[in-house]
């Protein structure tokens, strides 16, 4: 695996691959790298010649009293993960590199829809850092296809309508959401959590499945779910920030008519925030 800060490096090396014809898969993480992020890079094999990921912990995405500081940085098992997956190239740019006028005066990419709500009523600015540092890092790769997970839904959502919007020439490729064998979406964050912390996690994508059983047998009172199952999170002692039923395409408030459902999730278990998800195809109710 051959590894880049700069970019210009970067780009003259994957130029003879590009040249060539062979297509580049791009998987960009914050590092702190899990298993989960091995199946996108397994996943990016399948769908290109050459597989390229980065590690960047972005500034601009994190608010004030967020994780930034203290996220983990693990740059060193990081590599050593991404070289058993036999990824071909890791892109880890220093701050410098990526915001070389500073942040406070870069130019930002905006996705007016879908980022104010959910995450974005919580994280105020936080799809804009997504959005301008994914936009930024696909300039500099030039791939062809990227590998995003689902578990960020309303980020991988986001992504796709500027990904539309600005035209580029990507294929976005969804990834399962990868899980431990209890059930929790794997995330950096969870090595966040004590022992006490990890055993109620679970309730998360539980309660996610009641909801999803609910709406398979038929309810639609979806205001009356959501209610519910913010009260399941609090029994089990998390303190919720949103449960949300949304159409899955736009993100908008889910009606009866609706057959592409998502339901959402975000809670705060101690000092992490978890999120998660389930998709859900329904039937028109008769």
């Amino acid at each position: 695996m051959q590894s880049y800060q700069r970019v210009v490096d970067l780009r003259e090396s994957l130029a003879p691959t590009r040249a060539s014809g062979k297509r580049i898969a791009f998987v960009p993480t914050m590092g702190n790298l899990h298993e989960g992020h091995m199946q996108l890079i397994r996943l990016a094999h399948q769908h290109a010649d050459v597989v390229v990921a980065s590690i960047f912990v972005n500034p601009l995405q994190f608010g004030l009293n967020e994780d930034w500081e203290m996220y983990p940085r693990m740059l060193a098992s990081d590599t050593t993960q991404l070289m058993q997956e036999k990824c071909d190239y890791l892109f880890c740019p220093t701050e410098q590199e990526i915001y070389p006028n500073g942040m406070e005066t870069q130019t930002k990419v905006i996705v007016p829809t879908m980022t104010d709500i959910l995450c974005g009523a919580s994280r105020p600015g936080h799809f804009t850092g997504v959005t301008t540092i994914v936009a930024k890092l696909f300039n500099m790769v030039l791939p062809h296809v990227a590998i995003l997970g689902i578990k960020d839904y309303q980020q991988l959502t986001v992504i796709r309508r500027m990904v539309e919007d600005l035209c580029f020439p990507i294929d976005i490729v969804a990834a399962p959401t990868a899980r431990a064998p209890d059930g929790l979406a794997l995330s950096s964050r969870n090595a966040y959590l004590n022992k006490t912390e990890r055993e109620q996690s679970t309730a998360l994508h539980k309660t996610l499945l009641w909801v999803q059983c609910q709406l398979k047998d038929g309810r639609r009172d979806y205001v009356q779910l959501e209610t519910q199952g913010q009260q399941k999170l609090l029994d089990a002692g998390m303190r919720p920030d949103y449960l949300s039923v949304r159409q899955a395409q736009t993100l908008e408030l889910a009606t009866a008519a609706d057959t592409e459902i998502v339901v959402l999730a975000a809670v705060y278990l101690g000092r992490t925030r978890l999120i998660d998800n389930l998709t859900i195809q329904l039937n028109h109710m008769v």
